[in-house]
């Protein structure tokens, strides 16, 4: 599977409170659309399909709401894109398929959405990596580890 374009075709973000002691953050994907491309401007081996989605981060209880809706265009091959066309037409997205697409979605929009939340200081709706000070007794463990420049002599 190739993306082979991805736009954005609404960005809304919203704060509602201030107060952010017990907010839960929820991230949903819709599939609104999937659809054939006919064009003379793709010539490949690979089929193209146009995918219609929105992502929506919220923060309950009715803190705030992050949504970003867009379309893409991805390259198959044949067999599978008369597969996933195919099942469209009954609203079902093969599940190969279904992970794929769904991690480049959110590939796609969580850069956005950080931006987003860092904006309106809202917590982020995923962890980023922290730099720690290790100890002498800590074994070494996943975090990156604190480097300071090393003097010349």
């Amino acid at each position: 599977m190739k993306l082979a374009g991805f736009n954005f075709t609404k960005i809304s973000v919203e704060k509602l409170k201030n107060q952010t002691e017990g907010v839960k953050i929820n991230t949903n994907i819709d599939i609104s659309e999937i659809g054939e491309v006919k064009s003379d401007m793709f010539k490949l081996r690979e089929q193209m399909i146009a995918i219609s989605f929105t992502n929506t981060i919220s923060y309950d209880p009715e803190f705030a709401k992050v949504e970003l809706a867009g379309t893409m265009i991805i390259g198959v091959e044949s067999k599978l894109a008369r597969d996933i066309l195919k099942e469209w037409k009954d609203k079902k997205i093969p599940e190969e398929f279904r992970l794929d697409l769904f991690n480049i979605i959110i590939r796609k929009c969580s850069v956005k959405a950080l931006e987003l939340e860092e904006d309106l200081n809202l917590p982020l709706h995923i962890q980023m990596p922290k730099v720690q000070q290790q100890t002498s007794s800590e074994a070494p463990s996943e975090s990156i580890p604190a480097k300071t420049p090393e003097a010349k002599e």
